[in-house]
């Protein structure tokens, strides 16, 4: 039923933030993780990369095929009322796979590692579907396996968009474009195709750069970068307005600034 929802009890709602944590490969993206308390993190790993965080006591889901990431995403965001009972995120779904996470109100972040393997995933599933063909021969499309994948994620980002009451973070990787001369273009989120790297930055409230900085001064340390437009062009974004354009990297510290609260 729809409900007008009062100014006090929208301002006094538990809400979270949605962040995008890119950087290059071995940046130290992974290891973020020490700097949160593992006690009340689900980490949910599509890499198999955890050397890093070995010692880290968290929680983990690992995420091999994409029938399980959106099992997982149904589980954490619950069912979603505009989907029809046959489709993924419905309530027939979300009652299929066993309704809400258990131990789900334990958890105060969710750690997606990294979105550039599960968006593999989708992709792979993707090109799997009959619809992926084309009807006259048979041949795999690639315009609707693009087009299947790209929905699909873009669903998937928005169920768990859809939980307010955590923050969910997205490791992903940033690629460094550049021309058949070698010249730079642009940097962007490392994925299968161009369509959710476009429309990511509009689904979460950060998007956070982690990189090896130089200030003028010849040294390189890591950093975060939060803000745009910013001296090295990267595709940063802060909806808070409480984030500077650098910032230490502490992803925790991250979090608690930009988090909303009932005094704003």
């Amino acid at each position: 039923m729809m409900r007008i929802i009062g100014a006090d009890e929208r301002l006094n709602e538990p809400r979270g933030v949605k962040a995008l944590l890119i950087g290059p490969t071995g940046v130290g993206k992974t290891s973020q993780l020490h700097t949160l308390d593992p006690s009340r993190v689900l980490f949910l790993d599509g890499e198999a990369g955890d050397l890093s965080v070995q010692d880290v006591p968290v929680d983990t889901i690992r995420i091999d095929d994409w029938q399980t990431a959106r099992n997982i995403a149904v589980r954490i965001g619950g069912p979603n009322p505009s989907f029809a009972p046959t489709s993924s995120y419905s309530e027939a779904h979300y009652k299929a796979v066993g309704g809400a996470l258990e131990n789900l109100d334990r958890y105060d972040l969710i750690f997606v590692d990294s979105i550039t393997a599960i968006s593999r995933l989708s992709f792979r599933w993707s090109e799997q579907q009959p619809e992926a063909r084309s009807e006259r021969t048979g041949a795999k499309d690639l315009r609707s396996v693009y087009g299947l994948h790209a929905r699909e994620m873009l669903m998937w980002l928005h169920q768990l968009q859809h939980v307010r009451g955590k923050h969910v973070v997205f490791v992903g990787i940033l690629e460094k474009v550049t021309d058949d001369f070698g010249r730079f273009v642009e940097y962007r989120l490392q994925m299968e195709g161009a369509k959710v790297p476009r429309e990511i930055g509009a689904i979460v409230d950060e998007v956070i750069v982690m990189e090896f900085l130089d200030f003028g001064d010849h040294k390189q340390v890591r950093g975060f970068v939060c803000t745009s437009p910013n001296p090295w062009g990267f595709p940063s974004k802060d909806r808070s307005g409480k984030l500077d354009q650098t910032e230490p990297p502490h992803l925790a510290k991250i979090l608690n600034r930009a988090k909303p609260t009932p005094e704003q």
